[in-house]
């Protein structure tokens, strides 16, 4: 019997270096590629060098953005080639779903869509692209043939709000690499002799930046390091304008080297999650796997993940309350649970499985 043929559409590309989105497929394709038939649809304008395989997988390229406005044609077409040969098709987000009720109508591949989190709740996004995200939302939950989610919270709003059962499948972290503190690596990042908090997220207002950044001007004694695309928005812009001035906030520009993220984020005293949108946020699973001791913004997203075990603050003050009872708090017993939570649920071998056993 021949291997199922397996297209996933909505990503950037491979090899994955933009986001999560990236890291599930690139993980997909190695953990599943003697099992189907495997080709991922990438962006050919991020990928200068456009090889035709990758992982074991074929690669396909449609020249648009895979992000922005023009991820909707972008999906689209993906879906609508991906017709021609898929047995079953993984769509990654909601964007171009709004195009499945002719895809129901016409093809006859199998269509799972992770349905990410929350798009549509995003600051970032106006009043049309809110509407038209969660109308796609609505779509694809009642076209798909599968939903995933990847989220126990996430799971039970489309129960709620749509009347569907959706499968949970969650993010693997264990391709995050614990990396020791070189003398060269205190050279270019001074704060890595001593205790520092760390970040690393997109540099949007879901994010609770803004928070964060008071919070710990307000709190001198551990510096903070958070690394991220400041540059991109007016909020970015702003923050960075605002908080600049204190000596032990260090507001780092996007670190494309793996090697130098790992040695900042596997090394630090304290990791910072803000997020408050979307499921099960890669880089809070990411921390949990390399065991650091974590706080995160309170919403129930968050606590899904993390087993209610983290330390949560929603408000400035209470991340001042904890940043100041930290001498108080058994940090090493917060990392150890953190660490058995994700070597039980989020490694990448549970999640490739779960992915084959619905495709």
């Amino acid at each position: 019997m021949r291997n199922k043929s397996v297209s996933i559409v909505g990503s950037v590309g491979l090899p994955a270096k933009y986001g999560g989105w990236e890291t599930l497929v690139s993980n997909l394709t190695c953990q599943l590629k003697s099992k189907f038939y495997l080709t991922v649809f990438c962006s050919g304008v991020k990928y200068k060098d456009q090889p035709s395989e990758y992982n074991g997988a074929q690669l396909k390229y449609i020249n648009l953005n895979a992000n922005g406005i023009q991820s909707i044609p972008y999906d689209i077409i993906s879906i609508y080639k991906s017709l021609k040969f898929a047995d079953t098709i993984l769509i990654l987000g909601v964007s171009g779903c709004i195009f499945l009720p002719f895809v129901k109508l016409f093809g006859k591949s199998k269509i799972i869509v992770n349905i990410d989190g929350l798009e549509w709740k995003r600051g970032k996004w106006g009043k049309f692209a809110k509407w038209f995200l969660k109308l796609s939302e609505g779509v694809a939950v009642k076209f798909a043939d599968l939903v995933i989610t990847d989220n126990k919270a996430i799971q039970q709003y489309v129960t709620d709000e749509y009347g569907v059962a959706s499968e949970l499948i969650a993010y693997g972290g264990d391709h995050a690499n614990k990396e020791c503190i070189k003398d060269d690596d205190k050279i270019q990042y001074a704060f890595l002799n001593d205790k520092y908090a760390f970040k690393v997220c997109r540099i949007e207002p879901e994010n609770n930046l803004d928070i964060i950044l008071e919070a710990f001007s307000f709190c001198n004694s551990l510096p903070v390091v958070i690394v991220g695309n400041w540059s991109n928005s007016d909020y970015g812009v702003e923050l960075r304008r605002k908080y600049e001035k204190y000596q032990h906030i260090y507001m780092l520009d996007p670190i494309y080297n793996q090697k130098d993220i790992d040695v900042l984020r596997s090394n630090c005293f304290i990791y910072i999650h803000g997020h408050s949108a979307g499921g099960t946020n890669p880089s809070l699973v990411e921390a949990m796997f390399l065991g650091l001791p974590i706080i995160s913004f309170d919403v129930s997203y968050n606590r899904e993940t993390t087993h209610n075990q983290s330390m949560y603050f929603d408000s400035k003050q209470q991340l001042i309350d904890i940043l100041e009872g930290l001498d108080k708090i058994d940090l090493k017993a917060v990392a150890q649970s953190m660490k058995c939570i994700a070597d039980k649920e989020y490694t990448w071998p549970i999640i490739a499985e779960k992915y084959a056993n619905v495709f």
